[in-house]
C-alpha cells in the first residue's frame, strides 16, 4: 500500500467515526508516519499507533496547550503481512485505539466497544 493509500485509509476512518466521538475530540493532530523512531518504540516490537498527550478525563485548567498527537505507522502495519481487507481492519484497529487514549477511555470500555 502506497503512502498516499494509507493516508487516504486512515482519512477514511476518522471520515467514518460516530459523532459522538467527533464531538469529543479536542486539540488533537493525528499524523501517519513511515516509522516510530527509537524513542517512541525503545523496545522495536513494531509500535502501531501512539498517542502522546494529555487525555480529556485528566485535564484540569487545560489551555494553551500543544495539541495531543496520535501517530499511525505504516511501515510497522505494512510488515503485519496481512490482506488488504484485514490490514484496513488493523489500520481502524488502532486508530480507535489511540482516540480511545485521547478520551481516556479505559481497557474495559474499549473492549466494549471493540475497540481493541
Amino acid at each position: 500500500m502506497t503512502p498516499a493509500h494509507f493516508d487516504d485509509l486512515v482519512d477514511r476512518i476518522l471520515e467514518d467515526l460516530p459523532a459522538w466521538v467527533l464531538d469529543e475530540v479536542d486539540n488533537l493532530v493525528i499524523v501517519v508516519e513511515e516509522e516510530p523512531t527509537p524513542e517512541q518504540d525503545p523496545t522495536g516490537d513494531g509500535l502501531l499507533g501512539l498517542y502522546e498527550g494529555v487525555n480529556k478525563a485528566e485535564r484540569a485548567d487545560y489551555w494553551g496547550a500543544m495539541p495531543d498527537r496520535i501517530t499511525i505507522f505504516r511501515g510497522p502495519h505494512l510488515r503485519l503481512g496481512l490482506s488488504r481487507t484485514a490490514l484496513k481492519a488493523e489500520v481502524r484497529t488502532t486508530v480507535l485505539h489511540e482516540l480511545a487514549h485521547h478520551l481516556g477511555i479505559d481497557d474495559d470500555r474499549l473492549h466494549e466497544l471493540g475497540w481493541d
